[in-house]
């Protein structure tokens, strides 16, 4: 690992870093200083790009970024620091070890975007976009929050929807026909989606409510 990120995790991530409780339940808006007035999720956050960018243009929102491969958490951790954003915190790990410790109806956003889609059929069980997670996430999105999905492969898209539509409090409704195709203007194109479009392969944008 190079020296930058080296530091990054020695040196910056401890600051922002989320530490599980050991037992009980977790307010996340206690998490950030000062007041904020929601607190997003964003589910698989590789190297920061989404969330940094969320949370430079909304500072009075907390975001969690949460990602488990460290390469992934130092370039995070190090743009957070270079933006001076003090309403970051991350979580190294799995995001199923966090789900049971939120405080129900805490989280105002979820963002799964790209997420690994795990083609070969033996591991599709590994796949975050299922009945479990979807359940777990339900219970920690208040009424009305958004969940934000995107993926570039298509079987995925097709179990994708099988999943999320079958939910019963978690609720698809297209704008327009063309609703799935459109990124909207708030949702940044990252570096993994920049090289899938530059290989071909169309995005799909979805945006579900929580009942």
């Amino acid at each position: 690992m190079r020296q930058g990120k080296r530091h990054a995790l020695d040196s910056i991530l401890p600051t922002i870093a989320l530490t599980l409780p050991p037992s009980g339940e977790m307010d996340p808006a206690g998490l950030f200083d000062g007041h904020v007035r929601e607190v997003w999720l964003e589910i698989g956050a590789g190297n920061g790009d989404h969330a940094i960018w969320q949370a430079a243009k909304n500072p009075s929102v907390g975001v969690i970024a949460v990602e488990p491969f460290m390469n992934g958490v130092a370039t995070l951790a190090a743009g957070a620091n270079h933006h001076g954003l003090r309403n970051v915190r991350v979580l190294a790990d799995d995001v199923r070890l966090l789900l049971p410790k939120l405080k129900p109806g805490s989280i105002d956003r979820v963002f799964i975007l790209f997420p690994d889609p795990w083609p070969k059929r033996r591991h599709w069980r590994r796949r975050i976009i299922c009945p479990e997670v979807l359940d777990q996430l339900a219970a920690v999105m208040a009424p009305g929050a958004e969940l934000r999905v995107g993926t570039d492969h298509l079987s995925y898209l097709v179990w994708m929807l099988r999943v999320l539509r079958a939910h019963p409090e978690l609720c698809w409704q297209p704008a327009c026909a063309d609703d799935w195709r459109l990124r909207p203007d708030d949702w940044p194109e990252t570096r993994f989606e920049a090289k899938g479009r530059e290989a071909g392969r169309p995005s799909t944008y979805l945006s579900l409510r929580r009942a």
